[in-house]
């Protein structure tokens, strides 16, 4: 296989989120994928198989685990096909559904790409591991923002949304990895999106990613989507909506995700971003 690296949602090498990508991944199974993922060491890994009806059939792992779907590499795959077969659209079969795909040049010249997830929907936690979430993030229900509730957000894969109150709560992040990984794989979560809303249209993330082997991610395309939804679906945004999502500053690696919410109850979400090749 040729082992492709690109870095997601931002122009910098030395920003986004570093992705492995395998453009061919033809007659490879689980063990040799898992086994290239653990390799490259980047928190996720796209294989791509192409298909005869010309959709391409993508798999996702981190160094420890098959996950259904990744946002960042999903845009560094696409930008990758459309290096080498040029910018248009791509249809993606993953384990969480058809995710359509559209690559174009800015007018800077990079590439971009813009994923439209599986329709989006929330789900309440549960008392009692929203209490242990937050014992192992050590936050207090005072450190919440009360306008954006807490709920498990999905838009390809899982993830709680907690809002924090202030940027300096946000900023303070610092857990024990194993119990928080032993939470997320008892509820089935992929990543913990820590919120702080600075604007009605700009939104500063953090995820913790101990399920991938990670202390956090520092672009989370996947969570992205996932919070479009839940922002519609409780009304705190007004659809059509266009919404800057920054993370990775805090860890040095500052990401840009795009985030547009179209109208409608079950419509996907829209995630673009840039990528450039490491």
């Amino acid at each position: 296989m040729e082992i492709l690296r690109y870095v997601a949602f931002s122009t910098d090498p030395e920003g986004g989120n570093p992705a492995g990508v395998v453009l061919d991944a033809s007659g490879a199974d689980d063990a040799a994928m898992l086994a290239v993922a653990a390799d490259v060491g980047y928190s996720e890994t796209a294989f791509v198989t192409p298909a005869c009806d010309g959709s391409l059939a993508v798999r996702y792992f981190s160094p420890l685990a098959e996950v259904p779907f990744c946002g960042h590499a999903t845009v560094a795959t696409a930008v990758a096909h459309a290096e080498r077969h040029g910018t248009g659209r791509l249809l993606l079969r993953t384990a969480a559904g058809l995710v359509p795909v559209t690559t174009e040049r800015a007018a800077d010249g990079t590439l971009q790409a813009t994923l439209v997830s599986v329709a989006p929907r929330t789900a309440p936690i549960g008392e009692a591991d929203l209490a242990e979430l937050l014992a192992i993030l050590g936050w207090s229900a005072a450190d919440l923002d009360p306008e954006l509730p807490v709920r498990v957000a999905f838009g390809g894969a899982w993830h709680p949304v907690l809002a924090a109150a202030t940027r300096d709560r946000l900023a303070a992040l610092d857990y024990d990895m194993p119990a928080l990984a032993a939470l997320m794989a008892r509820t089935g979560w992929t990543t913990v999106d820590l919120v702080w809303r600075e604007s009605p249209t700009v939104f500063h993330a953090r995820n913790p990613f101990p399920p991938g082997g990670v202390v956090e991610d520092p672009a989370t395309g996947a969570a992205a989507a996932a919070f479009g939804g839940y922002l519609r679906e409780l009304g705190l945004v007004t659809p059509p909506a266009r919404l800057t999502v920054r993370q990775g500053a805090d860890m040095g690696r500052p990401s840009t995700i795009t985030v547009a919410v179209p109208e409608g109850t079950d419509t996907g979400i829209s995630v673009t971003g840039t990528a450039v090749r490491l």
